[in-house]
């Protein structure tokens, strides 16, 4: 299953890890997701949301 929000799409971010040494080596910010029961056109689906969206209420829980 992708890291990816099922309603506004963000994905992983990439970039390096630097250390000290300014040794690089590539890594992930993974994007916060959770598992959602969310009402869609009255029904009820379970989808994996990034907290981001959830926090802006973009999506509607079900009870």
């Amino acid at each position: 299953m992708a890291k990816t929000c099922e309603i506004c799409g963000r994905g992983p971010q990439f970039g390096n890890r630097v250390s000290h040494a300014h040794n690089v080596t590539k890594r992930r910010w993974n994007v916060n997701l959770q598992n959602v029961r969310v009402l869609v056109k009255g029904a009820t689906k379970r989808l994996r949301i990034c907290t981001s969206c959830i926090k802006n209420g973009r999506v509607q829980k079900a009870a």
